[in-house]
Formats: C-alpha cells, structure tokens, sequence
C-alpha cells in the first residue's frame, strides 16, 4: 500500500476487522470523519461477562460438563453444560465498564458475520478471532469453521453456529471462552446485507482466486485468478463452501481474502474527496456493523490502529479436519489447535505461524 502526500491519517476499525480504512487530507479531517463514524455505527454488549478480558487460563475456566482437553473438540453428548453468567441489560458498550484512557496492545476482538444482527436467533456464517499484536502494527485473523464441534454452555453439545442462533454473540463468546481460554477486549457483528452495501459504497473489491468456484445458489461462476467484484457478487462468493475442496475450511480462508481486499479497496477510494461516497460508505458501515468496543472510545482505537496495514496482516485456519458423525457434517480442533489458543493467549502467535505454516494463507 502505497503513502499518499500529504500523509494520509488512517482509521483502522478493528470492529471485525472488517476494517474499513478511511484516509484524510489530514488529521483534523480525519478525526471529524471518524467522530462522525462512531455516532453512526451501532454499540451493545456483544460479549458474556466471563469472556472479556482478563481471561482466565485454559483449564482455570468456569465451564464443567464433560472436561475435554482444551483445542480438541468433544464428541456429541446428551448431557447440556452449565450457562455463560447473564449480562444485566445491553446497550452501549461503555456500561458498567471503566473508560480505558490509553490504548494498548495486544488486543483480541471477536467477529462475526451473520445474516442477523447481535440479538441472535440469525445464523452466524463467519467467526473470526482476531488478534492485534503488542505494537499495535500487525494483526492475525483466525477462522473457526462454523461446523466446529464444541460444548454450547446450558445447552448440548453442536456446531459452534448453533451458540448464535440460541443466544446471540454473548453465547457464542461464552463458548468460545471456555473452549479456548481466550479473553476478548471487543466484539463486532456484520450483518451480511450491510456487508454487500459496503462493498458497493467503497467500490466494489479485486479478489484473487487460485482456483474456480461455482455459486450453489446463484449458479455464477468466479473462475481462478483475479476478478472485480460488487456487493453482491462478493457475498455469493463469501457464502459458498460446497464446491471447495476442504468445505467449510476452504470458506474461512476466502473470507480473510474478501476482509484484506476491503481493505485495499478502502485505503485507495478517494472517499474524503468525494461527500457522495463518503456518506454513503459511513451510512453502509453503520447500518451493517454493532460493536463493543469494551469501554474504547471508537476514534481513540481508530487512532491507535493507524499504523496498521494489509501486508500486516496474517490469516490462519484454526487446525481441524471434517468428520460425519451420526450421519452429520462437522468440524473437530485438531491437537495442535491448543497451541493456536495458547500462543493467542501469550500473544505468541508469530512463532505459532512460523512452526505450522500449513495453516497460515498469506
């Protein structure tokens, strides 16, 4: 990504690393952008008590049922596991928490993308853990296949989309709290139509491909190699996993494509130069995306993002293989998946990357 003069004063949101970059003419034009950003996306309390930072350590946490070792996916029970702690009322993310002045690394944020808003009861499509190192310069997104097998606390064990649908973002973070050990200091959901209107405010993305996919629900073709497209175009594609050779595996590894291509395609839209654009674009990204941000104000995380880039950034594909079980389709944590959580937690996850590179998809 190339610097522009004067140099461009860029809003990273980690909001689900959805991450809109929006790029000013300068700082002050950059903050009112920005400020103007935060009144218009939506904040409620997306994440269960017990699975925002601090965390506690894999092992040490709340959850009993069936013990299982920590990255490993258990084998379908009848027995339902205790409940995440109840959240006393939602609303903006700042409740009942201490405003953080300072912004500091690492941070850990949970994103989903679903065709429903934070309230459940929609099916969650994307789960992404994205992790923020301690200088705040480079990011890691890792992609839990929603097919996983896990303990769904106070109800049975199914695939980890089954925790939206029951109760929203604060189930599936309680979930994957106690199956990881990860703390999270923020959660964002995107809504999958908002998701296509962003991409058509920023003008549309280049994705490459290095193989062709058939769309099973509008039969388009995106053939190998690399292609222009809309909102629409792009959702088809984001949604599509039965053509691919690892299913739903194959799917986490082509929505990280789509998020670095958002990326791209923000940072190089002229958007403080043209107001249509602009206020289309920050209408798009506020009708499609609810955060908690865990008590940071929207500008001041913006803020500290800024040195963060797309070359930055790394996807990982949580370590796991299909399995039928029953007759059904699911997704079981291969062993090594432990270490994955542990160096999340340890804020470790260059060296993780470096030692398993069959999971990385640079």
């Amino acid at each position: 990504m190339t610097e522009r003069a004067p140099r461009w004063a860029r809003a990273v949101l980690v909001l689900g690393l959805i991450l809109i970059v929006v790029g000013g003419g300068g700082a002050l034009a950059a903050q009112l952008v920005v400020d103007r950003w935060d009144r218009a996306v939506g904040k409620d309390e997306l994440l269960a008590p017990q699975a925002r930072q601090p965390a506690e350590s894999a092992g040490e946490t709340a959850s009993s049922g069936p013990p299982t070792t920590p990255g490993q996916s258990p084998e379908p029970s009848a027995a339902p596991t205790p409940g995440p702690t109840p959240t006393a009322g939602t609303g903006d993310s700042r409740s009942g928490q201490s405003r953080r002045t300072a912004v500091t690394g690492p941070l850990t944020y949970l994103v989903i993308g679903t065709d429903s808003r934070g309230g459940g009861g929609g099916r969650a499509d994307a789960i992404v853990i994205a992790h923020v190192t301690d200088d705040l310069r480079h990011a890691y997104l890792i992609s839990i296949p929603r097919d996983l097998l896990v303990p769904i606390p106070g109800h049975w064990q199914d695939k980890i989309n089954a925790a939206y649908q029951l109760g929203g973002a604060q189930l599936l973070s309680a979930t994957l709290h106690d199956l990881t050990g990860i703390g999270f200091d923020g959660a964002a959901v995107l809504d999958f139509a908002g998701f296509r209107e962003v991409i058509d405010a920023i003008g549309g993305v280049e994705l490459c491909l290095d193989r062709e996919i058939r769309s099973i629900h509008t039969g388009a073709v995106f053939p190998a190699g690399c292609q222009r497209l809309d909102g629409a175009q792009a959702l088809d594609l984001a949604r599509q996993r039965y053509d691919l050779p690892r299913g739903d595996l194959d799917r986490g590894v082509n929505h990280q494509r789509l998020i670095r291509a958002m990326i791209d395609q923000a940072a190089s839209a002229d958007l403080l130069t043209n107001p249509i654009k602009l206020d289309r674009t920050i209408r798009a990204v506020g009708d499609a995306v609810t955060v908690d941000t865990g008590g940071i104000p929207l500008p001041e995380l913006a803020y500290a993002l800024r040195q963060l880039r797309p070359s930055r950034i790394v996807g990982i594909t949580l370590p796991s293989y299909p399995q039928n079980i029953d007759g059904i389709s699911y997704v079981l944590a291969d062993p090594a998946a432990d270490g994955l959580y542990r160096a999340v937690r340890e804020s470790k996850l260059a060296d993780w990357a470096r030692e398993h590179d069959q999971w990385r998809n640079d």
